[in-house]
């Protein structure tokens, strides 16, 4: 199964303190394993978003089955297996199956990350998952020490455990031309996330600075998808973050206020990333919350 889990961060959260955008129905999820979020040092500022740290204990003969509608951006995760990195994943929505205990450390790199940390020509295949070679040759033995300090309970240290090995990778990847790459990338990504709703392509570029061709370009060497499918996987996000917080939401109010102008288009772009209809997903975010 893939392993991927997103949601948002200040220094050190926890699933009930912020955002989640990205988990489907976060409220089933809070009693089956324990997420805290962690910002990176400094130095890996340009790189990476955050860093996740997963821990469970589940009872003989339980299983959950947690599934994430993914960002278009790659990660590095800790995990019983080894250090791995994960492209872009391929699939509209991402799922893992917990069973026993254990724990994972992630790194969720930001936009174009993926290709810089790596030293790829490309952004990578999506869905693409291999050992984490640009750590080094001690990157399992770190990985498995800082699952050790995860499941202790001491999340920052599983995250402080693994910095140095970024570090050390981030200065030998980067390039002027990585640099730059990610610097418009978080640009544009900033821009996406302050949209008003019904921002275009064009209107985005323009608010950039620079042309509709030219940010198509970007996106399509350092990310993989197009600006058009960043704003509208934003929207998924947006929606099912609202309705997992209040499933009593009006659903045509909702699709406008993300910036839908019509309610079937909405249903048809959140039924694909989400795999279930907004109704659907509002009532099962109902049922989790009791």
């Amino acid at each position: 199964m893939r392993q991927v889990f997103d949601g948002a961060a200040p220094v050190t959260q926890a699933l009930d303190d912020g955002p989640t955008l990205g988990i489907v129905n976060p409220a089933r999820a809070r009693d089956r394993f324990v997420l805290a979020r962690v910002d990176p040092d400094p130095g890996l500022a340009d790189l990476v978003d955050w860093h996740w740290v997963i821990t469970w204990d589940l009872p003989p003969g339980v299983t959950f089955t947690q599934a994430v509608v993914p960002h278009p951006v790659g990660q590095v995760v800790a995990e019983h297996t080894g250090f791995l990195a994960y492209a872009m994943p391929a699939a509209a929505v991402d799922r893992r199956t917990l069973s026993g205990a254990g724990g994972v450390v992630g790194t969720k790199l930001r936009p174009g990350g993926y290709r810089a940390l790596l030293g790829l020509d490309r952004p990578g295949e999506r869905g693409a998952v291999g050992p984490a070679l640009v750590l080094g040759p001690t990157a399992d033995r770190t990985g498995a020490e800082a699952i050790a300090q995860a499941r202790r309970g001491r999340p920052d240290d599983a995250v402080r455990t693994v910095t140095p090995l970024l570090l050390a990778a981030a200065e030998s990847a980067r390039t002027p031309r990585s640099t730059a790459a990610l610097a418009a990338l978080a640009e544009a990504f900033a821009a996406i996330s302050d949209a008003v709703p019904g921002t275009t392509v064009a209107a985005l570029a323009a608010s950039l600075g620079t042309t509709p061709r030219s940010l198509q370009r970007l996106f399509a060497d350092w990310v993989g998808v197009s600006p058009k499918w960043v704003l509208q996987r934003h929207r998924v996000h947006l929606a099912a973050e609202l309705l997992g917080r209040d499933p009593a939401l009006d659903l045509a109010g909702l699709a406008a206020a993300v910036g839908y102008y019509d309610q079937a288009h909405f249903t048809g772009d959140f039924l694909r990333a989400v795999g279930v209809a907004p109704g659907e997903y509002a009532r099962t975010c109902a049922a989790a919350l009791g």
